[in-house]
């Protein structure tokens, strides 16, 4: 394709060399240009790529985007100057694989807690009423029933086009996708356009990367803001931010609630390890879904199918087979009626909801211990914050390791043992190995007892000193029980 047809969307300030050149390939990484390349020079938090231009030359980039010409330039490479090389570089990644994001119905949710959940949801949802559909998740990428590798929440521009033009290829009608605020910050998903946006809620999480909660919020908004006026924003009313999503949208605005009046409603009519009987609309549904979270998670499906023009009973019914999202309020039980859950909660919020959850539907007969941690190199604030919600909702809490990544595992824990106060000290204690914890947690624990092991999920790996070991939180729950007594897995 010819660099003149790509750069018609984007904001050039100069062009040194002839645009009158053909592209065969786009990249980021000068490590990964072959002959005949775009390279893009971006400036990231670690490093800048316009110190990598020459390299991405030397291995067979003929045009450049960037935002500061170099002040050697070759005469048969074209050098194009613009204000935002990231934006530059969604818009035209869009347009390299044929603007895909136009040919697809694309809902993007976004929010600190719950977008795996419904995203997930609602792939398999909509494959249930017939349609050919994609996923973009924390924990997959889907082309109808194709499962691709996920390793970051939103894909970056280039992975994420050819992600979506493969699902067109493949006949795709609809796309889900998880839209995190660092890809909103990053322009990741500059170039796309959305049929609809849900916004979840927005709580404490990612600080140590936008800095405030002001940043994180801004970025949030920034995509509902950048939704076209045919599209759809639909936002939890229950979070305090919701209203603030919808503030200067052009999309049509609707709102969900449990708790007031919404456009979607729904109540909690039963909440059991068994499921939730809910109210939606009127109509009274079970679901194998388990908590108040979840029914919200719930109702913004629905509400997102309405909005889409699906038949309600048909939705509802096959809501109600769904089960739970892998590494989210997964659960089984040994044949000594001890109950062990594996949860992500790896946010002050998610712990609260999934302990809070627990805690209403337990007789308080039994006993609730909980396994958790803090990953390392993420927001430090929120360790002892959630430290104190465990010690507080839980009868017992061992403090452990998460993803330490490049931090030293102790200084993690000391953090999180601020938040615990005095009059719940006796209750905590603190063991770094986390399959060790988890073997604490199972010997500690009596017939009829709960162990919680919350932060990594559907995660299968721990990362200690950038290194990625294997571990699975519901395999180490095997292995320590023994498979053999575990029923209801």
């Amino acid at each position: 394709m010819l660099l003149s047809k790509l750069i018609g969307n984007i904001t050039v300030v100069t062009i040194s060399g002839s645009a009158e050149v053909e592209i065969c390939g786009i990249q980021f990484d000068s490590r990964k240009i072959n002959a005949g390349y775009l390279f893009f020079a971006i400036r990231g938090t670690s490093s800048d790529g316009h110190d990598y231009i020459e390299q991405a030359i030397s291995n067979g980039a003929v045009a450049v985007v960037c935002e500061a010409l170099p002040e050697n330039r070759y005469p048969y490479i074209c050098y194009i100057e613009t204000g935002n090389s990231s934006v530059a570089l969604g818009k035209i990644a869009s347009a390299f694989y044929g603007n895909p994001s136009l040919n697809i119905k694309l809902v993007g949710v976004t929010g600190t807690n719950g977008k795996t959940t419904i995203a997930t949801l609602l792939y398999q949802l909509f494959l249930a009423l017939g349609y050919a559909s994609g996923l973009i998740s924390t924990i997959v990428n889907k082309i109808n029933h194709q499962e691709y590798s996920s390793t970051h929440t939103t894909p970056d521009p280039i992975q994420l086009n050819e992600l979506l033009a493969y699902m067109v290829a493949d006949g795709c009608e609809y796309c889900f996708m998880e839209v995190s605020s660092h890809a909103i910050d990053q322009n990741r998903i500059a170039g796309l356009t959305f049929t609809g946006g849900i916004f979840t809620n927005l709580t404490h999480d990612h600080l140590d990367y936008h800095k405030t909660f002001g940043a994180y919020l801004k970025a949030k908004k920034s995509f509902f803001d950048s939704l076209p006026a045919e599209a759809f924003a639909i936002v939890n009313k229950d979070d305090k931010n919701g209203l603030v999503m919808l503030q200067n949208t052009s999309a049509a605005k609707y709102t969900y609630s449990l708790q007031s009046l919404a456009d979607y409603r729904c109540r909690v009519i039963e909440n059991s390890f068994h499921g939730l009987l809910l109210n939606v609309d009127g109509d009274e549904v079970w679901f194998k879904m388990i908590g108040k979270f979840n029914a919200s998670n719930l109702l913004a499906v629905y509400a997102t199918a309405m909005l889409l023009n699906q038949d309600k009973t048909r939705t509802l019914e096959i809501l109600s087979l769904l089960e739970p999202v892998a590494g989210r309020f997964n659960y089984l039980r040994t044949n000594t009626n001890i109950t062990a859950i594996v949860d992500y909660a790896h946010t002050p919020d998610a712990l609260k909801n999934v302990l809070e959850t627990i805690n209403e539907i337990r007789t308080h007969n039994e006993r609730l211990i909980t396994v958790v941690g803090a990953g390392g190199n993420r927001d430090a604030a929120k360790r002892p914050v959630m430290a104190k919600i465990a010690v507080t909702l839980s009868d017992y809490v061992i403090l452990t390791s998460d993803n330490p990544r490049n931090e030293d595992p102790e200084t993690i824990l000391d953090e999180m043992r601020q938040g615990v106060e005095a009059q719940h000290s006796a209750k905590a204690l603190v063991i770094v190995n986390r399959k060790e914890a988890i073997k604490t947690a199972c010997i500690l624990s009596k017939p009829g007892d709960i162990i919680l092991v919350a932060g990594k999920g559907h995660e299968t790996y721990q990362e200690i000193k950038g290194i990625r070991h294997h571990f699975d939180d519901k395999e180490a729950l095997g292995e320590i029980f023994g498979n053999e007594n575990m029923i209801n897995q």
